[in-house]
């Protein structure tokens, strides 16, 4: 190989490797941009800040995703409100229960996006304790709707009761919040449980018959399909063959969860809130919301 088509490979290895994600939000007609590359996984945003937070996630689109044009918007206002106060950001993306792992015993800083999450509801990482133990969550900010997702044309066993769903077949993400009164349920082993590692594998569990319902946020299930590597064709049966069941549960707001195990927590916590406010008062996040329809990349 010659060395002038040697170095045109590296370039594009080094393309593939390292990416940059643009990050822009706006207060008081002044607008901000923050620029954050990877490597190996690893994103790292505001890089001359001395204070660093480490942050996980998951791929939950339309909220966040890697894979997303600006990663989302959730990831635009992750990264705005810590590089407003000051932090450099470090993310990674992992399966939503080994990123709560890493959280709840002090691995990483923060996770999210969260449900609230329930006084007893219990931590699966550590045994005999509750998640609350282990994290507490900032102030709310927009979220969405949580609900069953069915075969397309069989009948609705729920009809807005749990109580007709005993012993019903249900698809549920490893680590995922629900809501309190199915999550109690679920504990109780009212439904028959069947564990996925995501969304999209929630579905397919669905479409094979190996459960009755599954239950998400439809607006997720229905991105994670669309971005998913899966051909136009399988796509598309996919949709074709689910639908949301109606009623939908509940409106879910989300949240950061930070990790207690990490000695600066309520520091982490008060300039989270404080920049909450802040973005909530001067319109930021409906700003964020807007600019991530527009791919910033």
């Amino acid at each position: 190989m010659s060395q002038k088509y040697y170095l045109i490979l590296l370039f594009f290895v080094f393309a593939i490797q390292a990416r940059d994600v643009n990050v822009q939000y706006k207060i008081n007609e002044h607008v901000y941009k923050v620029i954050g590359n990877e490597k190996k996984g690893l994103y790292i945003f505001n890089k001359g800040a001395t204070k660093q937070v480490k942050l996980v996630t998951l791929n939950w689109p339309p909220y966040i995703s890697e894979h997303m044009c600006g990663q989302g918007w959730v990831q635009q206002l992750a990264i705005s409100l810590l590089s407003h106060r000051g932090y450099q950001v470090q993310v990674q993306f992992l399966p939503w229960a080994r990123a709560v792992r890493n959280t709840e015993l002090g691995n990483v800083d923060i996770l999210y996006p969260e449900y609230f999450i329930e006084q007893l509801a219990q931590s699966d990482v550590t045994p005999n304790t509750t998640r609350n133990q282990h994290l507490i969550l900032s102030d709310p900010f927009l979220g969405g709707t949580i609900g069953f997702i069915k075969r397309k044309g069989e009948k609705d066993k729920y009809q807005g009761q749990f109580e007709n769903l005993k012993n019903v077949k249900i698809g549920v993400v490893r680590g995922y919040q629900n809501t309190p009164e199915f999550d109690s349920l679920l504990d109780q082993n009212y439904f028959t449980r069947q564990l996925a590692r995501d969304d999209l594998q929630n579905v397919r569990l669905l479409l094979a018959k190996r459960v009755d319902l599954i239950i998400g946020d439809p607006l997720v299930i229905k991105h994670t399909i669309l971005s998913s590597q899966l051909s136009d064709a399988i796509k598309k049966s996919m949709l074709e063959s689910i639908e949301t069941v109606l009623p939908l549960i509940q409106y879910k707001p989300l949240h950061f969860a930070i990790s207690k195990k990490v000695p600066y927590w309520k520091i982490l916590l008060q300039d989270i809130n404080h920049a909450l406010k802040e973005f909530e008062k001067k319109g930021v996040i409906t700003y964020i919301k807007n600019q991530a329809k527009n791919c910033l990349n």
